[in-house]
């Protein structure tokens, strides 16, 4: 990238911060009586080059963070209010939501479900405190706005904890390593959202360096910025607004089927060197090994993990190398093999990557997070988005029974982030 690119790109990202920060700050005011916030912080949502459903597995993961973020601006209470704290969201002005900061709260329930991801954000930071001998998390009042879609599959549950964290960092003044902001958010996911989600969402919300990608080894935590800056090439995000919720059995189901085909060919392979302790140790080879022993469905669910382990370290290699051709020839497998044999994608989204995969100038589409619905990530020459965005338009509806899709470009974003709150007037 030019100096004048980046330059460019530095200036987008600090006005889009501004904006974010200027409409927390008018949700804050009106809310609390006027009142100003003294302390703010963004983080982004993310997208998944490749390397879906591994992180849980021990493996490796390749994502981006987003250019949208969420922006959470606060203050501490003033006398009176003792421990508790307040929250409010853009998306449910009006509902503000009360919660105590002395101890942990139980998971909120109904509308205010959303909540549970600042709770629980809070809960981990008081634990944190309380472990270190500290004096604690003060009460305060909080809003956040966010520009991360939500249900869409790009993790703004991830943005918002990772928000939640560092502004609790700003507002006490104690930053926190990334990597265990990070983590304190994976145990908001599992404890508070009832999620049993690997580290990836958190740890490219939390520790993303702008203008790459980042190779997660999600055993170790180490992380391998891989530059995305390319000004010819572009990231194109599709929301198929076919929204999805992985509290449900979908995910536990899957997750014990790698457990099952871990624990059958660590048995199996017991005497090797070295042993295997997830489906990130495992090979082709060795499931082929234990074949006989697993029902069909936990045979190709391992068969997707351990291939995609594969495929991410190759997609690595070659963006490294500029081969886009071959990172999104990766893709569309990538993609196969979630829709066949991890069978988390539904015909919405493959109609979006087939779309996709038939406009010149395309690399590379498949579907991105968790699954059952959300969006697809494609990679493409800069010169074929108006086309794909065009073909989009024009065919997706006939495929999701007339629900329209939307479409943003993206770069590589940066990472949570402490913020400057603007002066008054």
């Amino acid at each position: 990238m030019s100096d004048e690119a980046a330059a460019a790109a530095a200036k987008a990202v600090a006005d889009a911060d501004a904006a974010g920060v200027a409409r927390a700050t008018a949700l804050f005011s009106k809310t609390y009586d006027g009142a100003r916030p003294t302390a703010a912080a963004a983080a982004p949502g993310r997208v998944n080059l490749i390397g879906e459903h591994t992180d849980y597995n021990d493996g490796w993961v390749f994502p981006l963070a987003l250019e949208k973020s969420t922006y959470m601006v606060g203050a501490r209470r003033s006398g009176g209010a003792g421990t508790k704290s307040r929250v409010v969201c853009e998306a449910f002005e009006g509902d503000v939501v009360e919660f105590d900061v002395a101890g942990d709260v139980a998971p909120l329930s109904g509308d205010r479900k959303w909540a549970n991801y600042v709770v629980g954000m809070v809960a981990m930071y008081v634990r944190a405190v309380e472990k270190a001998g500290g004096e604690g998390i003060p009460a305060f009042d909080a809003a956040f706005v966010s520009d991360v879609p939500i249900g869409g599959g790009v993790s703004s549950s991830a943005a918002l904890e990772m928000s939640t964290g560092a502004f609790l960092e700003a507002l006490t003044s104690c930053p926190v390593d990334a990597t265990e902001r990070a983590l304190r958010g994976q145990a908001t996911e599992h404890e508070y959202a009832k999620v049993p989600c690997g580290i990836m969402d958190q740890l490219i919300s939390s520790r993303a360096t702008a203008g790459s990608a980042l190779l997660i080894d999600c055993r170790s935590h180490e992380v391998a910025p891989v530059p995305l800056s390319d000004p010819s090439v572009v990231i194109v995000v599709t929301n198929s607004h076919v929204e999805h919720d992985l509290s449900g059995s979908e995910y536990p189901e899957r997750r014990e089927s790698c457990t099952a085909a871990v624990k059958a060919i660590a048995a199996k392979h017991a005497s090797e060197e070295k042993p295997v302790k997830a489906l990130r140790d495992a090979t082709l080879g060795m499931l082929a090994s234990v074949s006989d022993d697993l029902d069909p469905k936990t045979r190709a669910r391992a068969h997707h993990v351990i291939s995609e382990d594969v495929r991410t370290q190759e997609a690595r290699k070659a963006l490294e190398a500029g081969d886009f051709t071959t990172v999104g020839r990766l893709m569309v497998e990538s993609h196969a093999s979630l829709r066949d044999d991890y069978e988390v994608s539904v015909p919405e989204i493959d109609a979006l990557v087939e779309i996709a995969c038939k406009v010149d100038g395309v690399f590379g589409s498949r579907i991105t997070g968790g699954g059952f619905g959300g969006c697809t990530v494609s990679l493409a020459k800069r010169e074929a988005v108006d086309a794909l965005l065009a073909a989009v338009e024009a065919e997706y509806p006939a495929a999701s029974g007339g629900v329209k899709a939307t479409c943003f470009v993206t770069r590589a974003g940066a990472g949570a982030r402490q913020l400057e709150v603007p002066a008054e007037g």
